[in-house]
């Protein structure tokens, strides 16, 4: 049988998800609100640039958890 590894790595599997979620609904919340839509292409502009950001931290932070779990080995 195989071991399951269910160590360090389960949070962030959880963390993206629940960061995923967020921003989706978010984005639902901005498409619907009663704004101008040019208002609204501003608010989604700013949005987007944020959830790169984020984006790329938690890349960061899982090819850094991954670097050191193949260390470990």
């Amino acid at each position: 049988m195989a071991d399951k590894d269910t160590g360090a790595g389960t949070g962030t599997g959880f963390a993206i998800g629940l960061s995923l979620g967020a921003i989706i609904g978010l984005a639902f919340g901005v498409l619907y609100a009663p704004r101008p839509g040019k208002e609204t292409r501003e608010l989604l502009r700013g949005k987007a640039t944020e959830v790169v950001d984020k984006a790329k931290e938690t890349a960061a932070e899982v090819k850094k958890r991954a670097k050191a779990k193949l260390a470990e080995v």
